[in-house]
């Protein structure tokens, strides 16, 4: 049984706590947040979670915690990878790694003269919609992968973190550009780097809550000569939104995660229907077992997995680090208007 200590009481937090419910050698055996009365009611909602902290130091120094989960803000990342990899636990951090590829980078150094275990939690590609179109790409369905157009759109985050681009390190490019960088990865080969990017954002809507920009599009060039565009939005109402289209020189695949099997009109609400549903009544399109059909309790029990057998995860510090580096350019090209070049020089 991996006993784990989760930090954070948020959003993600609850997600990950529902996805470590279908983890059947996991545990929650700690849980951690700055303010410890919600350490207790998150505990309660979960429980039985036998330790609360409002210390990650406390936390990390409790012997029954094997494996420590990051579910806080981008600005914590570095400290918090610090603690727990100095209290010599294995570590998994929630996306983006970082704001910046040279925080990436740090934390990548951390862990790595620690010589502790790490995953990065890309929720993404652990999808099972994402899943079954890598498998099918993987046994030649569509031939080579040629390009591919992937979309994650919603009204805007939960949380007041993310609307503060100076201390979250970005906007809607750096919360979810992040996912569909890596999914492109996934798809085109991680031994298939981008070499160069081309990206456009705006602050269209919401220059009342933030000054990052809330709509973002980009074009990521890899060195096979395929083409990835991704689009990043915070100004969509309805719903979520998580499309990817691959075309191949044998066919194509798409996937919608926005799809649900379940969906009506109400003129009465009838509690959660999904994560950023907007509405209560009218039209509703409510997503069953969100946490699975996103693919947080099947990265949940990958990771838990592959460390209890001292393997590497699919997704590490290292593939975080890549995904920050890639975002770098495409705020240079932001500002610049022109294709920057990808660099991991940090």
């Amino acid at each position: 049984m991996i006993r784990v200590g989760l930090l954070g009481s948020g959003f993600i937090s609850d997600t990950y706590a529902d996805a470590l419910q279908d983890v059947r050698n996991a545990e929650i055996v700690a849980n951690y947040s700055r303010d410890l009365s919600r350490a207790v009611a998150f505990a309660e909602k979960w429980g039985p979670i036998p330790d609360q902290y409002d210390s990650i130091e406390a936390l990390c120094a409790n012997q029954d915690v094997d494996l420590v989960v990051i579910a806080l803000p981008n600005e914590v990342h570095v400290e918090a990878v610090r603690i727990a990899a100095a209290a010599g636990k294995g570590i998994v951090c929630t996306k983006p790694l970082a704001r910046t590829g040279a925080e990436a980078a740090e934390i990548l150094r951390i862990v790595t003269e620690a010589g502790v275990w790490h995953g990065y939690a890309e929720s993404s590609v652990f999808s099972p919609n994402i899943a079954k179109a890598h498998q099918m790409v993987a046994a030649g369905a569509i031939g080579d992968v040629l390009t591919m157009r992937a979309r994650e759109a919603h009204s805007g985050p939960h949380a007041p973190h993310f609307w503060d681009a100076e201390t979250a390190g970005g906007g809607a490019l750096l919360d979810m550009g992040c996912h569909t960088v890596e999914s492109a990865r996934h798809f085109f080969g991680k031994d298939n780097p981008v070499t160069e990017v081309f990206a456009w954002g705006a602050t269209m809507a919401h220059a009342d809550k933030t000054t990052g920009e809330d709509t973002a599009i980009a074009l990521l060039k890899f060195a096979g000569g395929q083409l990835a565009q991704i689009e990043s939005s915070w100004i969509e109402k309805g719903g979520m939104q998580l499309r990817h289209e691959l075309v191949g020189s044998a066919g194509r695949i798409v996937t919608d995660t926005s799809q649900t099997p379940v969906w009506g009109f109400i003129e009465n609400p009838a509690g959660y229907l999904v994560e950023k549903a907007d509405a209560e009544t009218g039209w509703v399109y409510p997503v069953p077992e969100e946490a699975r059909a996103y693919g947080f309790s099947q990265e949940m029990r990958h990771f838990v997995d592959r460390f209890a057998a001292g393997e590497v995860p699919i997704e590490t510090f290292g593939d975080g680090f890549i995904v920050n580096c890639i975002l770098d350019a495409c705020y240079a090209s932001m500002a610049s208007g022109v294709w920057e070049k990808v660099s991991f020089e940090r």
